[in-house]
């Protein structure tokens, strides 16, 4: 069993009455609301967070792709994996971005991704998005119904970039390039393991399946959506004759551990309800463009974007959260528990925590990172040891990397 860290690297600042004043936090959230010096001491928290991760046990640490938000204030990925990379040592990178039709040329991705393999020692996770409507069609303003045709061009040109030992020329739809000659070359070989995050498109899940990359789900909604979606992809697999590794699967999954039920609750909650309240605080026009989801994605009734709260109307509770799966919180052993059945079920082998949500504090996420790599991840290692992860990295000898010095 492979446990990552995975962080959104939400603004925490919103106002109370945000939702009651503000139209969406994606696309037209106001940019007077964000103060760039305080975004200087989230960004350094959310890195130490993420670094903290690494010395404790963590076998990864996550970085994804959004733009024009407050949810997630990760517009490059690239850039943070870079300054994780020399701050960290033996840990996966995994880049859940980048959202690959967005980049002209492609090849962009291509050669950033190759150098964060090589500066890292070969500890890069390639991730490949579709990407969410918001950020693909309102914030970057591509046409809908050519997506994910785009997609799978820039794709095809990124691999063919990364494995081609000579230089080529590139004549497609959508990107044409005389010479394609990617200097620096990934350090892993073929290429880097190549990641594909996705909520719940059946076009997506056959496309991965065929190419034989893992399938990370990205969802807040908590075990029984996710149940449906894991499901419906395992029985696609078995369709194809691929074999069940549950290595081939990763999941997002909010946790919080003290060392009672009510500390977590007093701990944890309040700044839970803001992610929930405020960074989930989405203008429904804005989550599913016309042309976005193909006529396979609509007819399945399946294809989401991976948000979603517990129930519809009245109050969410804490409680509520914890009873639907959406937070898996409380003791050591109660979250332990909790996660090894729902890896059990659910057959996945990456599992990607997001132990700060929201206004959860850096005191308060610290802990929680202590708290899981010191009494949780003991209790999960085991799971899947019967299975080879045919789909994580594979790094230079240590004996064979850089030496890292301060500078005198």
């Amino acid at each position: 069993m492979k446990v990552h860290s995975f962080h959104l690297m939400p603004y925490p600042d919103l106002p109370e009455d945000f939702k009651e004043r503000y139209h969406s936090v994606y696309i037209d959230i106001p940019t007077a609301l964000y103060d760039p010096a305080r975004g200087h001491i989230v960004y350094n928290d959310y890195l130490d967070e993420l670094e903290y991760a690494a010395q404790v046990g963590f076998d990864g640490i996550c970085v994804n792709e959004h733009h024009s938000n407050a949810y997630g204030l990760v517009p490059s990925p690239n850039l943070m994996a870079a300054t994780l990379a020399r701050r960290t040592k033996d840990v996966g990178l995994v880049v859940l971005g980048n959202s690959i039709a967005l980049y002209n040329p492609p090849t962009r991705v291509a050669e950033e991704m190759a150098m964060l393999d090589v500066i890292s020692g070969g500890r890069l996770i390639a991730g490949f998005p579709l990407g969410t409507t918001m950020d693909t069609n309102f914030a970057y303003g591509q046409v809908p119904i050519t997506l994910r045709e785009k997609y799978h061009e820039a794709h095809d040109l990124i691999i063919k970039a990364w494995t081609e030992p000579e230089p080529f020329a590139w004549n497609g739809k959508y990107t044409q390039l005389r010479y394609v000659n990617t200097w620096p070359r990934p350090l892993q070989k073929p290429h880097p393991p190549v990641w594909v995050p996705g909520g719940s498109s059946p076009e997506t899940w056959e496309w991965v399946r065929d190419m034989d990359y893992l399938y990370a789900h990205l969802s807040l909604s908590g075990h029984a959506s996710a149940k449906r979606t894991l499901g419906s992809y395992y029985e696609l697999l078995t369709e194809a004759d691929k074999e069940p590794n549950p290595y081939r699967v990763g999941m997002t999954q909010a946790c919080f551990v003290a060392d009672s039920e009510s500390e977590a609750e007093e701990r944890y909650s309040e700044g839970v309800e803001y992610f929930y309240e405020k960074c989930l605080h989405f203008y429904p026009g804005f989550t599913d463009a016309p042309g976005y989801r193909t006529q396979k994605d609509i007819a399945s009734g399946m294809a989401r974007q991976g948000f979603g709260r517990v129930k519809e109307g009245g109050k969410v509770t804490w409680q509520d959260r914890v009873e639907s799966g959406a937070v898996i919180a409380g003791t050591p052993e109660q979250v332990s528990e909790r996660l090894r059945d729902t890896c059990k079920d659910l057959g996945v082998g990456h599992l990607m925590l997001l132990m700060q949500l929201g206004g959860v504090n850096r005191e308060n996420t610290m802990h929680n990172v202590k708290l899981m790599s010191e009494k949780v991840l003991p209790n999960i290692r085991d799971l899947w040891s019967e299975w080879e992860d045919k789909w994580w990295i594979k790094p230079l000898e240590s004996n064979r990397r850089a030496t890292l010095t301060a500078a005198k």
